[in-house]
Order: C-alpha cells, then structure tokens, then sequence
C-alpha cells in the first residue's frame, strides 16, 4: 500500500519559517519525482517546488529565492524548508509522488498539511 505522509504545518508569523516533510512508503522512492503543491480557500491547487528522480528542482516565480526542497532517499523523504513566510502562503500543501515506470503512469498523493501565515 503506497502512503505520503505530510507532516510540519502549523501557524507562523509572516516572516517566520515551517520545514514540511512528506514521508513516503510502497514506492520505490528513487525512482519518482516529487512535488509540493498547496491549495488556498477558492483557488485551484498550484505546484509550489519539485525536485526530480535526479534531484533537479523546479519553484514556483511566488517561492524563488524563499523555499528550497530537498530529498534524501536513504529515509524515502522530501522536505521543503519555507522561509520568510507571507499571509498569502496560507494553504494546504500537499505532497505528490509521481513516476513513469515501464511505460505506467504513477502518481499518488498525500493528505495535506495546513500552514496558516498569520500574525
């Protein structure tokens, strides 16, 4: 049974820091990218960072320079570090497992997290 669990919400102070981490089991993590994407009241969900089977990563223009994600597949994790956090960053995040395996289309999804930006 594949299972991503997010875990590392929480409500911060604009400016403040939260370090979410998705923790992976019933996959072969090395082999899938992975993405952080959030979805705030109304609005569609949206990619915030990937990192790639290779390690290559991808933000989102709202998160440059503020978010880094990172994986360790020793411990079958993503983590994203979020800095200098903003009201508008209120969302629930989710985390997305997704592989192409000989030729099938993988992909999976966690229960999200609630970060609340807030003063």
């Amino acid at each position: 049974q594949v299972q991503l669990v997010e875990s590392g919400g929480g409500l911060v102070q604009p400016g403040g820091s939260l370090r979410l981490s998705c923790a992976a089991s019933g996959i072969i993590f090395r082999l899938y990218a992975v993405g952080w994407y959030r979805q705030a009241p109304g609005k569609p969900r949206e990619l915030v960072a990937r990192i790639s089977s290779g390690g290559t990563t991808h933000y989102a223009d709202s998160v440059k320079g503020r978010f880094t994600i990172s994986r360790d597949n020793a411990k079958n994790t993503v983590n994203l570090q979020m800095n200098s956090l903003k009201p508008v960053d209120t969302a629930v995040y989710y985390c997305n497992a997704h592989g192409l395996i000989r030729t099938t289309d993988y992909n999976y999804w966690g229960q999200g997290t609630q970060v609340t930006v807030s003063s």
